[in-house]
């Protein structure tokens, strides 16, 4: 998997998350930014920099890095992932189409939603073992193309846990909650990163969940640590510690285990969020592309095209027995409002003196001439 494909889908992750407001949240980079790549390729300027910007890629190589992206995931046990691409039957397609969408086109796009949103939905559905059942696209005569993602994942714990409904006393979490908890002879699954404590909960195939508190960038900081999982204090070097605290959320305390072990308690939790991506279009390089003043897509079709949609529905699930999570994320094409075309003027101003003459118009016989030396004023 291209290494610079995955430091940009963990940038756009840390940037999108960070300015979300507070409260539970979800968001897929990674359902993104295979979009946005493919989208840097197919624009023209200025968009088309303001997208490569966003996606961290060179625009000429977006649409087949996205490609190359999504073809790895499939390799993956656990994760799925798909491309999508829906088309007007309305829409001339430029010579130059296949080369910066790659993306399989899917089906035709009719412009009747009762026709065309079913369609859309059953693909969601497919590509996310009914997780989303639907697109978050609106279906009407002037969406010209639809650009979709869906990813898919299913993990099972390696060692699941036990649950419980605990009573949690005082606090901001004060109320009963569904509560996991196991133990772990890995110590080493704990590591300290300055302010930050991050546990890897492993799951049975070829996924991992990790998991962040502490103080600061808690986000920023589990972004940064997922690129350097040896990094850090671990937890074998931890339990030497002699403070009551060694980690932040870590606490030394007592065993019947032959062996140090990690015991790991935490509620369990489902998020999900619906996002319009066009609320910030300037963080994801949409802003001259969703400007319907003029088309921005000539490589894709003649008809001037803008951003009409940008949209993801996403959710995440921390159970007992394993993690899943799914998102599908769509951007529409709409018509852009062509240039309006000035035609050319002549304007006359008689400011000085002219002439004039009356005439018979069929045979031009001359009726009065003569001559304005300054006009006459009205009174």
């Amino acid at each position: 998997m291209d290494a610079d494909a995955v430091r940009a889908v963990n940038d756009l992750t840390g940037r999108w998350v960070r300015s979300l407001p507070p409260g539970n949240s979800v968001v897929s980079g990674l359902g993104l930014w295979p979009l946005l790549a493919i989208l840097a390729t197919a624009a023209d300027e200025p968009g088309r920099a303001e997208l490569a910007a966003a996606a961290e890629v060179a625009a000429g190589d977006g649409s087949r890095l996205a490609v190359q992206l999504i073809e790895a995931l499939e390799s993956s046990t656990d994760l799925h992932a798909a491309l999508g691409v829906w088309i007007s039957s309305q829409l001339k397609l430029a010579e130059s189409f296949d080369d910066v969408v790659p993306a399989p086109v899917v089906g035709m796009l009719t412009g009747d939603a009762a026709i065309d949103k079913p369609r859309l939905d059953a693909w969601a559905a497919e590509h996310t073992d009914g997780l989303i059942p639907s697109m978050p696209v609106d279906i009407d005569p002037n969406v010209m193309l639809v650009l979709a993602s869906a990813l898919c994942l299913r993990t099972t714990w390696a060692r699941p846990f036990t649950e419980q409904v605990k009573h949690v006393g005082a606090g901001a979490w004060e109320g009963s909650w569904h509560w996991l908890e196991r133990t772990d002879g890995d110590l080493d699954s704990v590591r300290r990163y300055g302010a930050l404590t991050v546990i890897t909960v492993r799951g049975d195939a070829d996924v991992d969940v990790l998991l962040g508190v502490g103080s600061g960038d808690v986000v920023g900081g589990l972004l940064d640590a997922v690129g350097r999982p040896a990094d850090g204090v671990p937890g074998s070097e931890l339990i030497k510690g002699s403070s009551d605290e060694v980690a932040p959320g870590v606490r030394l305390g007592k065993t019947s285990a032959l062996r140090p072990d990690v015991r790991l308690s935490l509620p369990s939790f489902e998020v999900s969020a619906s996002h319009d991506l066009l609320d910030s279009a300037e963080l994801f390089g949409l802003s001259t592309v969703s400007s319907d003043s003029a088309g921005h897509f000539s490589a894709i079709s003649p008809s001037p095209l803008a951003i009409g949609q940008a949209k993801q529905e996403v959710l995440a699930r921390f159970f007992a027995t394993g993690f899943e999570a799914a998102a599908v994320t769509s951007l529409a094409m709409v018509r852009a409002a062509a240039p309006m075309r000035q035609a050319l003027r002549l304007d006359v101003v008689l400011d000085r003196p002219f002439a004039f003459a009356a005439v018979l118009r069929e045979s031009r016989l001359p009726i009065v001439a003569g001559w304005v030396d300054s006009p006459t004023e009205t009174g």
